[in-house]
């Protein structure tokens, strides 16, 4: 569904965040992708809705080059690429239906969303999507009123409000306590079975990749150094992948 072809990516000042990744992830995946601080894994998952643009190789999301895509359909390729970010990237004085139907915007005309009209069905839809994450209760409740994990799972409703083909994790957790992480994990995977929604997840909890991922994929200085299913992942692999010895407090989240 999502193909990597010798993908490279320069910053500038010549910092190479990939470096010809080749990668293949098929439709209805849970990828946890792994590795040290700038390893190149949010470049990774940027480069397949083109927030980061490749300096060189192709991204292809159902056999359509991403990379070469014209401006015009590559809004049309984003509506079917729901995102989660690691600061929510909520606007915090809106209510939370608000920030959901946010998820709409790629699917109704302009003009409706810059007045606030809402068909009913979309608004309908959102409440749903809040449903789904536990928080109806919250719909007219203002976003910065919410804990960090609530935020975050109006950011997967939001997400799932797009009725996307693939979710994009970038780091969800960082932010937030153990049991709000596994919480939020937990919303993610259950999605990811129900709707069969391709889900590649940023993750430095070792111990959570292993518990959620069905295939790790590890980066370490722009390359993919690993790929393989879950089960065959080993300590020795994830010292592979960061390139020494794990200590205790890496696997509470704290590797990198």
């Amino acid at each position: 569904m999502i193909e990597f072809r010798n993908v490279s990516v320069v910053y500038p000042g010549g910092v190479q965040a990939l470096k010809e990744v080749n990668l293949f992830f098929d439709k209805g995946e849970f990828v946890v992708i792994v590795g040290l601080s700038g390893a190149g894994k949010s470049t990774l998952l940027r480069s397949i809705n083109r927030l980061v643009q490749p300096t060189s190789g192709d991204v292809l999301l159902d056999g359509e080059s991403i990379v070469s895509a014209s401006p015009r359909r590559l809004r049309a390729l984003r509506r079917d690429i729901g995102m989660i970010f690691q600061t929510f990237n909520l606007v915090r004085r809106s209510s939370v239906l608000r920030n959901v139907l946010a998820g709409r915007v790629g699917r109704v005309p302009q003009w409706r969303t810059l007045l606030g009209l809402w068909p009913r069905e979309d608004v309908e839809l959102a409440l749903q999507c809040l449903a789904r994450v536990g928080l109806t209760d919250k719909a007219h409740v203002r976003a910065d009123a919410l804990s960090g994990g609530q935020q975050q799972r109006v950011g997967i409703a939001r997400a799932l409000a797009q009725q996307p083909k693939v979710i994009l994790a970038d780091e969800p957790v960082a932010s937030l306590d153990p049991p709000t992480s596994h919480m939020v994990m937990k919303d993610l995977k259950r999605i990811n079975r129900e709707d069969g929604i391709t889900t590649l997840v940023n993750l430095h909890f070792i111990d959570m990749a292993q518990e959620y991922a069905d295939r790790i994929v590890g980066m370490r200085e722009g390359r993919v150094v690993y790929d393989g299913p879950v089960t065959e992942v080993t300590t020795k692999t994830f010292e592979e992948i960061y390139g020494r010895k794990l200590r205790p407090e890496d696997w509470r989240g704290a590797a990198g």
